[in-house]
């Protein structure tokens, strides 16, 4: 499964710094970061197998499978916990995808000998005006878009200094001609919310193998996606369990080299392959490359002191205190995305 397209915060971002939660209790460095691959190996095909086989009583496990790290670790985990032969990876490519996800995507499964299917989903989104309610929005502001036309989505990186999170669309003519401009309000909902139709769809065939086999469905987000609220509510953020949810990128790949992941999806950038025009998950949701958004992250997460972790992270304090301040606009934006359905009272 892809890297999605997800809302992220349209508020103002806080000029208050954001202080650590609680004093420095570790030496900070990239060393931190580092785990033992073989010892949260284990820990996670233990957890997968009381999780899957005790708690949700289903006898193996359905993952999307996009070609990108994350989704490729929790396949490969799961091959180890339940044996190749009780993983079905699902490849689920749609017209925007990169040709690459799905060539890789079977790649991986390859090494690890897991069955695949392949779902083409662009007949499904055309059907449901995916594309067109798309392109409808983007001609509010491009008029001339059409047949023939690239597009993407990117957000202002949060170290510009700008206090907005503010979001532009860019377009590329037939003739390779690209213009960037500021997105309205209206037209940039409009384009996220047919674009998200991606990720609910892939969902919804997910779930149709799992039924048939009685199988759980596995969601593949790192702990830096899941903190930031980058996926889909109902969409990839929708699984029965999350093996790598508390793992910071960084350590995704190091468990990817441990589990014999193949070198060029360990090279590929991260992207989210949701949009015509190339993009990086940088450029559209996150302040820096995951590497030092990791550090960020990790640093305010224990609470070591912004004069400490802004050399590690080749910033200044200034820029990791204005990381902080985009992490926690982004954090409360993701309460929405977390959050079970309300009731009235306790049932």
């Amino acid at each position: 499964m892809n890297k999605p397209l997800r809302l992220h915060s349209i508020d103002t971002i806080d000029e208050a710094p954001v202080a650590p939660i609680a004093p420095a209790a570790v030496d900070f460095s990239v060393q931190s970061l580092h785990l033992d691959p073989a010892a949260e190996t284990a820990r996670i095909v233990a957890a997968l197998k009381t999780q899957v086989l005790r708690t949700l009583r289903r006898r193996g496990v359905v993952v999307g499978l996009s070609g990108g790290i994350d989704s490729s670790v929790t396949a490969a985990l799961c091959a180890r916990a339940f044996g190749p032969d009780r993983v079905l990876a699902v490849l689920m490519p749609e017209q925007d995808s990169d040709p690459d996800s799905l060539l890789l995507g079977r790649r991986m499964a390859a090494a690890v000998g897991i069955e695949t299917v392949t779902e083409d989903i662009a007949p499904m989104l055309q059907a449901a005006g995916c594309y067109a309610r798309r392109d409808a929005f983007i001609r509010t502001v491009v008029p001339e878009y059409g047949p023939g036309w690239s597009c993407k989505v990117v957000i202002a990186n949060a170290l510009e200094g700008s206090p907005y999170s503010l979001t532009s669309l860019v377009v590329q003519s037939p003739q390779g001609v690209q213009r960037k401009m500021r997105l309205p309000i209206e037209a940039y909902l409009g384009i996220i919310a047919a674009t998200n139709m991606k990720q609910r769809t892939r969902k919804q065939l997910e779930y149709f193998h799992a039924d048939r086999l009685n199988y759980a469905v596995a969601g593949t987000p790192n702990r830096l996606e899941y903190d930031q609220g980058f996926f889909v509510k109902n969409g990839d953020g929708a699984a029965d369990f999350k093996p790598i949810a508390h793992l910071y990128k960084t350590q995704v790949y190091q468990l990817a080299a441990h589990l014999g992941v193949p070198e060029d999806i360990r090279r590929r950038p991260p992207t989210t392959d949701t949009w015509s025009l190339a993009q990086t998950q940088e450029e559209f949701y996150f302040s820096l490359p995951w590497d030092r958004m990791d550090l960020c992250l990790f640093a305010l997460n224990h609470g070591i002191a912004a004069a400490v972790a802004a050399p590690v992270a080749g910033l200044t304090v200034a820029q990791i205190e204005r990381v902080w301040r985009d992490i926690a606009s982004k954090r409360r934006v993701a309460q929405y995305l977390h959050a079970a359905p309300l009731l009235v009272e306790t049932v």
